[in-house]
């Protein structure tokens, strides 16, 4: 773990998300967020299993943990976990984010999401609680406006480059036989294409 500047503890962005594969605009969202705010380092945190994906079919999260770690491993200030792999399931944000203050007291964590996902963090396990002790930094997606004025004290639109690649797409590809050069990293599609994930 990077140190922290004089004067403030550890601030460290947490990225939620299956990463069925993870992707260049997970890693581009990542680098801005860790390099363009005030947070010291950011953490993938890869879910086992979303309340909201139950039932949909996922790549081991061993195999998700691996593609990641293959995708940061020459980046300082991406870290990922797998605290969310021994929590009971399905995964609560409120749940990892208490786990994670426990196991790292001197850390503070902040909580990466996208404007889609801030309208409806309402209906979030304990809501009120994340929202009245964790900062949060959203990141406009397109369609999805974010209305400055009702936000909270703790939340921080953060205007990031998003791109239009989602993991379904890749998976497609793959299905389909079709490149996914320039996708994801070169060394995520070699461990994709060794180990023949995603091929019917």
């Amino acid at each position: 773990m990077m140190e922290a500047a004089s004067g403030h503890p550890t601030r460290v962005g947490l990225l939620f998300g299956s990463f069925n594969p993870i992707h260049i605009g997970h890693l581009i969202l990542a680098e801005h967020m860790a390099t363009r705010t005030k947070l010291d380092e950011v953490w993938f945190v890869v879910s086992p299993q979303s309340p909201y994906k139950v039932g949909q079919e996922l790549l081991p999260e061993a195999a998700r943990l691996e593609l990641v770690q293959a995708a940061i491993s020459d980046n300082e200030q991406l870290r990922v976990s797998d605290v969310e792999f021994h929590l009971p399931r399905p995964s609560y944000t409120i749940a990892t984010l208490d786990e994670l203050r426990q196991q790292h007291p001197a850390i503070a964590f902040t909580l990466l999401m996208g404007s889609d996902n801030l309208e409806g963090l309402a209906g979030w396990k304990d809501a009120d609680r994340i929202q009245q002790e964790f900062d949060l930094y959203v990141y406009p997606r397109p369609g999805h406006p974010v209305d400055e004025q009702d936000l909270g004290s703790r939340v921080q639109v953060v205007s990031a480059p998003l791109l239009d690649i989602s993991a379904t797409f890749i998976r497609q590809s793959i299905q389909a036989g079709q490149s996914i050069r320039y996708l994801v990293p070169t060394v995520v599609e070699s461990l994709i294409r060794q180990h023949h994930y995603w091929v019917t």
